[in-house]
């Protein structure tokens, strides 16, 4: 102890209460220790580790993050770029759709009777004419002998009347019978013939409900589920159908355009029909996890047909077809027009029922100008490129887009084709600024100076070269 602090902690004792004299000496204790601290901070000299961190902060010194070696040093910016290209591009409207049945037929008794037979299994395809089911016949089957025991018992009679006839007639002439007779036997020669002709169709209507007991297929096409079973009661003309058919081979796609392209259709439509795709979602193994729908892109469409962003589809099921039908009106609750699609359908892939991305397509482009899509950037006074002159320096270039067709922009304004355009590296660019022209995203990686050893060192975060610069 100093003799200074033993000196006091005596004259403390003798003349203070204990309790004040602990506070007292540590007040003195805090007093010396701060002054101490101060000395050594004045006179010593900074860390090394410190004195590093300073000089390579970088945020406020040329080395720093915007200083040189840099983000935004000396050296060309690393871009990769691309060819503006002339060539053919189709113009299309994009939609979603549903398959549909050409024809569908509910199956239904036109007779009462119990069900004897199905000769189909549910689900199974079946042609025209096929037979689905059969109801027990001996009810009409004797219906039917009745009838034809009955006109020949009429034929009979007749026959004996059209003879009496040409007795009584003879008689007649020879003024041997009076007039009122003959012309009773007359009437009931035409009676007997009114009643052959009621029996004949007696005749007829029992074979048709004979004939009714065989139901037999109206069209080509894939049965549903069977209401009924053998054994079952059917009533002629019941609300519910025995089975349902529907045609899937061709088969429509209904779908939905916006009215503004109504004129665009149908001028190209009167040229020649229009080919439209119909594209199902990609195929995923059971217990797979499926893609993301993509959105309608039609939603997107804004100016002319084909304008808009449209989105990549994974590979599936694709048809092609031709447009059948265009609705005489414009829904006015959302402002599209319906229009059908009739395809072949040979693989059955299409199915009733299911949605698919649909692409009309109006007409082809043979002289498009065409540029990825990652070239175009927004701003606020419109979309523009950056293009690369042939001084390796980037100049900015106002464009106006046509449209846009999957992962391609069609340039209406702005460029010529053969120019080079960068796709990638534009965050870093400035007008005018020097460009090199790299192979890949990210070559070079983080170059010299970046996060090196010693933390942030001289030449900042990007070093030479930059974040995504090329070694030097």
């Amino acid at each position: 102890m100093p003799p200074s602090f033993k000196y006091t902690s005596i004259s403390l004792s003798a003349r203070m209460p204990s309790h004040l004299k602990t506070a007292v000496v540590f007040a003195v204790l805090s007093v010396s220790f701060a002054a101490c601290s101060g000395e050594k901070g004045s006179g010593g000299a900074a860390s090394p580790a410190v004195a590093a961190q300073g000089a390579g902060s970088g945020t406020g010194s040329p080395a720093g993050r915007t200083g040189g070696g840099g983000r935004r040093g000396g050296g060309p910016v690393p871009v990769v770029t691309a060819k503006v290209q002339t060539r053919s591009v189709p113009v299309t409207i994009p939609a979603v759709g549903t398959a549909a049945p050409l024809q569908t037929v509910q199956i239904r008794a036109q007779t009462t009777g119990q069900l004897s037979a199905m000769h189909f299994t549910e689900g199974q395809d079946v042609r025209k004419g096929q037979p689905l089911f059969t109801l027990d016949a001996r009810p009409f089957q004797a219906a039917l002998s009745q009838a034809e025991a009955v006109l020949a018992r009429d034929t009979a009679t007749a026959n004996n009347a059209e003879r009496q006839k040409v007795t009584y007639e003879d008689l007649f002439k020879r003024g041997l019978i009076p007039r009122d007779q003959y012309e009773t036997q007359r009437a009931s020669n035409e009676a007997l013939q009114a009643t052959l002709a009621a029996d004949r169709a007696a005749v007829e209507n029992a074979k048709l409900n004979l004939a009714y007991t065989h139901i037999t297929a109206p069209i080509s096409g894939r049965t549903g589920a069977s209401s009924v079973h053998v054994g079952d009661l059917v009533r002629a003309n019941d609300a519910t159908a025995l089975v349902v058919i529907n045609q899937v081979a061709p088969i429509y796609v209904t779908f939905a355009v916006p009215g503004r392209y109504l004129g665009d259709i149908r001028r190209y439509q009167a040229q020649r029909p229009l080919v439209v795709t119909a594209r199902g979602q990609a195929m995923v193994a059971p217990g797979a996890q499926a893609p993301a729908p993509p959105p309608p892109a039609s939603q997107a469409q804004t100016v002319a047909p084909g304008q808009g962003a449209t989105v990549a589809v994974p590979e599936g099921l694709v048809e092609t077809g031709r447009v059948s039908f265009i609705d005489n009106a414009v829904d006015p609750s959302t402002g599209t027009i319906t229009l059908k699609g009739t395809f072949q359908n040979a693989s059955q892939g299409l199915w009733p029922g299911l949605f698919v991305t649909v692409m009309l397509s109006l007409t082809t482009d043979e002289n498009a100008l065409v540029v990825p899509a990652t070239a175009v950037q927004p701003s606020a006074s419109g979309q523009y490129v950056y293009v690369v002159t042939p001084e390796r320096t980037a100049q900015v270039r106002p464009v106006e887009v046509a449209r846009q067709s999957g992962e391609d922009m069609i340039i209406a304004k702005g460029l010529l084709a053969g120019e080079e355009v960068v796709i990638d590296g534009q965050l870093r660019l400035t007008p005018g600024s020097a460009v090199s022209i790299a192979t890949g995203r990210g070559e070079g990686g983080r170059g010299p100076g970046g996060r090196g050893p010693g933390g942030r060192g001289p030449g900042g975060e990007g070093g030479q070269g930059g974040r995504r610069g090329s070694k030097q």
